[in-house]
């Protein structure tokens, strides 16, 4: 710290303070020279102090030390000195004590507040959202002698804003036309910002458009909010078209804080490509990026898979002296984790502890990375090594430890730590107790499912309908649908509701069931509690109904589907020409097939071979032929299910001669034959052993 000697005490003592680089040292020295009773201090120097201490907010307790002393000495000061305090207050949101001062100014500092003074308490006031107060505030300005100017009325702006109460903010700026105040662009930009932040966009396009029109230019901040308030409306098209206007503005440029939206915009609306356009755009107008442009152009290049640009731009920004963060750390990490790359994974792991710059994140997607690439006694080691650090373990890390077991195999191992877990009291949450369920339904363990949903209704946590959803799912899989139906009813009392996957999940296994009148009970449940069926639940119906022959019903569904305004997919196509094909009614379902093309719904395999297959059983091998063309000249590649339906179907039909021509067409085209093509083949020659001697089965 700097000496202070007495000779030259009130000449250097101001020359001393700037050259402590330390506040604190700063402070003593300033102590130091009050307790000189020789010494009297100027409003330089209480200007200067006071300046350095309201940049750091630990030390704002010297503030009152400070300010008797500015009263004890009647150093009579400008109005910038109790600025520089009740804006530190403010910006600390320590109102009550700026207020204080600021009814204290004449009292301590010798002076009168301003209007500079009045602006700053009321932002202190607007920024603590303490707007009753602010209106009051503003309301005694005049009463006070104290004009409001420009920045008075863009503060009350920003509180119309915050209130949402935007028509009056609107009036206020055509009031403050007609008064000859006119708005700048901070007027302009608080109200555009409050629009973007409230979803409003094309109120706040207007007020943008009006701006222009009335000669005050947008800054690049007004084209930046623009920008992200389009994409997080996820209309990236008029994104586009606010950046289209900012470069072609002559007034205005595109700054770092453009390139990141429209960078961050398009990878969260999918479109990776697009944000890599603007990336290579900055670069070639080489324009400087800061930590958020690299952070996000390596997480785009390690989500899409591409490491490599990923790890590339990484070393770029360790040149350009740019020193990289843990969210940098953590997205090369997950992008070594999804490419499979754990070596890299793991040397990643060690430089970012030499440079501290490891989370619970991270901890967590090495964990899973190492999961997901079936390393799993590395990750349990990994676990072993670090689990007592609790700023390595969180309750997600429990979840993602629970899931990866379960889902390589180690059920039990998960319960273990489950159990372990909740004996030591650590902090657990719903996901790691919704993958021990998912890991118990998973190998069939539906009773230890539902005693660990029991267990966590009692100890106080709350299932969400995922968890639920998945036990049911269980238990139609094991044919118990009652078991399913009471955990359906049991779903509301635990606090989570049946969604359209539940109501789907169970219809499905009671119409498998053939329990039709059940499925239609939950179906008008569903409508009663404001659920509309989806296309999955009619297809579930649907599918139900043709399977018991009840076809005449399923076409009854099929046009009620049109009439509540769905539309019809490929799925409900295929599951109404099975069942027509499946009575026989062949010819109906070729004028359901035919239609599709009209409704815009392009026929699969699976279409073409069920309607093959309903004129063979039909004995029309014509038709079926023709079907067979229709596969080729729609470009479909047959699959082996298409050959066995044609030499079934041939078989019955007697012509063995015709059914060898496709066994050997499927075998040149190397489709192998499976059990049920050479079963099918046996029996027709068990049947037709006469008409063989002509047969030519190159296969064998």
């Amino acid at each position: 710290m700097a000496e202070l000697t007495k000779p030259h005490l009130p000449k250097h003592l101001l020359k001393l303070l700037k050259s402590e680089k330390d506040p604190l040292s700063a402070l003593s020295l300033f102590h130091t020279a009050l307790r000189n009773p020789s010494y009297t201090p100027t409003p330089a120097v209480f200007h200067h102090i006071l300046r350095r201490i309201s940049q750091h907010p630990k030390l704002l307790p010297q503030i009152p030390q400070i300010l008797h002393s500015i009263h004890t000495h009647k150093c009579i000061c400008s109005e910038d000195i109790p600025l520089i305090v009740i804006k530190a207050y403010a910006n600390n949101h320590m109102v009550d004590p700026a207020l204080d001062l600021f009814q204290r100014m004449s009292e301590v500092f010798g002076c009168e507040p301003g209007v500079r003074s009045y602006n700053t308490l009321l932002n202190a006031l607007a920024e603590s959202n303490q707007f009753t107060r602010a209106d009051l505030f503003f309301r005694s300005f005049r009463k006070m002698g104290v004009l409001p100017n420009l920045e008075s009325y863009n503060i009350v702006i920003k509180i119309l804003c915050k209130r949402k109460r935007f028509r009056r903010a609107k009036e206020m700026l055509d009031w403050m036309f007609g008064k000859r105040v006119f708005p700048d662009v901070v007027s302009y930009g608080t109200l555009i910002s409050g629009l973007v932040k409230n979803g409003e966009m094309s109120s706040a396009v207007k007020v943008f458009d009006e701006m222009l029109e009335r000669g005050v230019v947008p800054d690049v901040m007004c084209y930046n909010v623009l920008i992200d308030g389009f994409f997080k409306e996820g209309d990236f098209g008029k994104a586009c078209e606010v950046w289209e206007r900012l470069v072609k503005s002559t007034f205005v440029y595109p700054d770092v804080g453009t390139y990141n939206v429209m960078i961050a915009g398009f990878c969260k609306c999918g479109k990776y490509e697009e944000s890599l356009k603007i990336w290579y755009r900055m670069k070639e107008n080489e324009r400087e990026m800061d930590l958020f442009t690299y952070s996000v152009v390596i997480n785009l290049f390690c989500e899409s898979g591409n490491v490599e640009g990923g790890i590339t731009v990484f070393r770029e920004m360790v040149a350009k002296k740019v020193s990289p963060d843990v969210a940098v750390y953590n997205s090369l990490l997950n992008g070594y984790c999804r490419a499979g790359r754990i070596n890299e994974c793991f040397d990643l792991w060690d430089l970012m502890e030499k440079n501290d710059c490891r989370n619970v994140v991270s901890f967590n997607i090495l964990i899973k990375g190492l999961f997901d690439n079936r390393n799993v006694d590395k990750a349990i080691s990994l676990w072993q090594q670090l689990h007592e650090n609790k700023s390595f373990v969180n309750s997600t890390t429990y979840g993602i430890l629970i899931h990866g077991l379960c889902q390589n195999g180690y059920v039990d191992k998960a319960f273990s730590l489950l159990k372990d877990a909740e004996e030591k009291c650590s902090n657990l949450d719903v996901y790691a107790f919704s993958s021990m369920i998912n890991g118990f339904c998973n190998v069939g363990r539906l009773n230890d499912a539902v005693s660990m949903l029991d267990h966590m209704v009692k100890n106080g946590y709350n299932p969400n309908t995922n968890v639920c959803n998945t036990i049911i799912k269980g238990f139609i899989q094991a044919r118990k649908i009652n078991d399913a139906a009471n955990l359906l009813d049991k779903m509301a009392t635990m606090g989570c509701s049946p969604t359209i996957v539940t109501y789907n999940t169970l219809i499905n296994g009671l119409c498998k069931s053939h329990r039709f009148d059940e499925a239609y009970i939950l179906v008008r449940e569903m409508l009663e509690k404001g659920l509309t069926p989806d296309t999955i639940t009619n297809s579930v119906l649907m599918r139900g109904l043709c399977q018991d022959k009840k076809v005449d019903m399923a076409l009854k569904l099929w046009d009620q589907v049109v009439d509540n305004g769905f539309k019809h997919d490929v799925i409900m196509y295929n599951i109404v020409i099975h069942g027509l094909c499946s009575i026989g009614n062949v010819e109906y379902a070729l004028e359901l097939y035919l239609k599709m093309s009209e409704n815009k719904c392009v026929p699969n395999l699976v279409t073409l071979n069920t309607l093959m297959e309903g004129f063979y059983k039909v004995r029309d091998c014509l038709n079926a032929s023709m079907i067979w063309g229709r596969i080729l000249k729609g470009g479909f590649r047959p699959d082996i299910i298409s050959y066995n339906i044609a030499l079934k179907g041939l078989c019955c039909c007697r012509k063995i001669p015709e059914a060898t021509y496709y066994l050997n067409d499927a075998v040149g085209k190397e489709i192998i034959p499976t059990a049920v093509t050479w079963n099918i083949l046996v029996r027709a020659v068990l049947h037709s052993r006469p008409m063989m001697h002509n047969v030519d089965v190159k296969y064998v």
